[in-house]
């Protein structure tokens, strides 16, 4: 059965170091008057019929972001800031639904479509997770794998994986059957990873 919206809880993963924008929290830098962390979330809002916000710093700020959409904050289980597979986990073990979809902090164009077909491609290949690649001009394939669309079964695997002392998202998805959904819109998927590009994208 493909998940629908209500089978699905939105995860905005904004629990980096954010070291390339100097440690500055990403999530919560403005673009056109609004944080980061806000496009985002109002993206995802239509597509999910709920929605955590992994986060390891400024819990309160987050929690002020996600209060009209009724978006709890969770924090990593694991020290040092791991990586965005910790955060997935946080969400994957919060969440009330088979499903969780999860978005960068730091991508605030994300597809209106993008649940529809991550689900779709898991229904019809019977898959346990959907991800996203981008085409370019030439027909070459970018990777995008923190935006995704799991099965919140796969949290005690994901657990395993991380307590064997392993951080590459890749490497986990490669554990299951993965499906990558193409986008032809690069723009996007595009992350914003320094206070320049943000100041850049204000004169747009």
């Amino acid at each position: 059965m493909r998940p629908t919206r209500e089978h699905i809880t939105g995860l905005l993963l904004a629990g980096g170091r954010a070291t390339r924008m100097g440690g500055a929290d990403k999530g919560l830098q403005t673009l056109h008057g609004e944080p980061l962390a806000s496009h985002v979330l109002k993206r995802l809002a239509p597509q999910t019929g709920a929605l955590l916000i992994s986060a390891n710093r400024h819990a309160e700020a987050y929690a002020a972001l996600g209060a009209p959409y009724g978006a709890a904050v969770v924090a990593d289980t694991l020290a040092g800031f791991p990586g965005p597979l910790a955060g997935l986990l946080a969400g994957l073990r919060a969440a009330g639904t088979g499903y969780v979809l999860s978005a960068p902090c730091d991508s605030p164009w994300l597809p209106a479509d993008l649940a529809e077909r991550l689900a779709r491609a898991l229904d019809s290949n019977g898959a346990d997770i959907a991800t996203v690649a981008t085409s370019d001009a030439h027909g070459q394939l970018s990777l995008h794998p923190v935006f995704a669309l799991l099965r919140t079964a796969l949290a005690d695997d994901l657990a395993a994986f991380l307590e064997a002392g392993e951080r590459k998202v890749r490497a986990w998805y490669a554990r299951h059957k993965t499906e990558e959904v193409v986008f032809t819109d690069e723009r996007a998927f595009y992350n914003i990873n320094s206070l320049q590009e943000l100041t850049d994208l204000e004169r747009d």
